[in-house]
């Protein structure tokens, strides 16, 4: 009885070892230094996974350059409201490449009826609004996408809806009465964590308050709560896992609120967050009701865009493959394109960023040996 007793629990043993191997990757691993030696910033790397993910971000086919002399495209052309600065043959250029990245099995029809200048279907009003999204990063977020730039393919990726994206989550249901504090269920957004599970509204398209650290040593005047800083982390895990990075990719493992000690890729992430929420804000959500409920949220808003919508896994969409070189009237706003407000300081933050900062964290304080070994330090 006993013998028999020991084999169940050797048994046990060895399925519970057999299970824990599941959660650790297999050596060997690489490393990345991301800042001075003996700040303990480095990058782990798995070599396995890295391989996976740049598969996943191989960039488009090179489109070939349309010519840009010739009569404008309003003068030929009905209804081109965006696009009508451009020649005739670059916007023909430029519809066979977007039909490409967007709807490759529906082709025109996607966005198009007999009469191509209706707009009676429901995806070319959209269509319409994302080019002038686009052109918006391009132009007026250039500290977040260039040089590479952004095209409609960055996201889409040859599916009509981008693969990553995201509405407003009701969470999981509770017992009548019960208050939902958003915390404590596993959560695909927050990378599989059981931190905040919707972390998106609260930062990505709200402004909420994101860093919790106080500025002094004592609690006097620091109302912020260990509550409020899980949302913080949940948000970092977001990133942390559409970036396919740690920590030490933008922040100073010994000085996290230090903005001097930080690699510059803070400052670029910076930028992106009041990228992604102009985004939403200025662009997506205008367009809810021209959307059909299949390609809604549960609560009915518009399908939207994350971080992990255009980096998919990536430090930079495609590992800065150029964008949009071949195609110029993606690079600037239209005339009739409403801009985004002068971006505001950062109120959401404890340390505001100023100009200064982003002087002296520039791209010129990189310093490297290769592409494999790159060591990044602030200025």
């Amino acid at each position: 009885m006993k013998r028999s007793f020991n084999i169940v629990r050797c048994a046990a043993a060895g399925f519970g070892l057999l299970l824990l191997t599941g959660c650790f990757e297999s050596p060997p691993m690489e490393t990345v230094q991301r800042g001075y030696r003996g700040t303990g910033m480095e990058q782990v790397i798995n070599p396995d996974l890295l391989a996976e993910k740049v598969a996943a971000n191989l960039p488009p086919e090179t489109q070939p350059v349309m010519p840009l002399p010739g009569p404008k495209s309003s003068e030929l052309y009905k209804n081109v409201q965006v696009l009508g600065d451009t020649s005739a043959g670059e916007l023909a250029g430029l519809m066979v490449a977007m039909t490409e990245w967007v709807s490759p099995e529906q082709g025109c029809n996607y966005c198009h009826v007999a009469d191509m200048a209706s707009d009676e279907l429901y995806t070319k009003r959209v269509a319409r609004t994302m080019i002038s999204m686009t052109q918006n990063i391009n132009q007026s977020w250039g500290k977040h996408v260039q040089p590479a730039g952004v095209t409609c393919y960055t996201c889409h990726r040859g599916n009509n809806i981008p693969e990553y994206v995201w509405a407003e989550d009701p969470g999981p249901k509770h017992a009548a009465r019960i208050t939902d504090p958003g915390q404590n269920t596993v959560s695909l957004t927050a990378a599989y964590s059981s931190l905040p599970y919707d972390p998106l509204t609260t930062f990505l398209q709200d402004d909420a308050e994101i860093r919790m650290a106080s500025a002094t040593a004592l609690p006097t005047g620091n109302r912020q709560s260990i509550k409020q800083t899980e949302w913080t982390y949940s948000l970092m895990m977001h990133f942390s896992e559409s970036l396919g990075v740690g920590c030490v990719h933008c922040h100073n493992s010994r000085a996290f609120a230090s903005w001097s000690e930080s690699p510059p890729t803070r400052v670029t992430a910076w930028h992106g967050i009041r990228m992604v929420r102009d985004i939403n804000n200025s662009y997506i959500s205008p367009i809810n009701d021209d959307m059909p409920a299949n390609r809604k949220g549960p609560l009915g808003d518009a399908l939207k865009a994350n971080c992990k919508t255009c980096h998919q896994g990536a430090y930079k969409p495609f590992y800065g493959a150029p964008q949009i070189e071949n195609f110029p009237s993606l690079g600037y706003t239209h005339s009739a394109v409403v801009m985004p407000s002068e971006m505001e300081s950062d109120e959401s933050d404890s340390e505001p960023m100023n100009t200064s900062d982003e002087e002296d964290v520039t791209e010129a304080s990189l310093t490297t040996e290769n592409d494999s070994s790159r060591v990044m330090v602030a200025g």
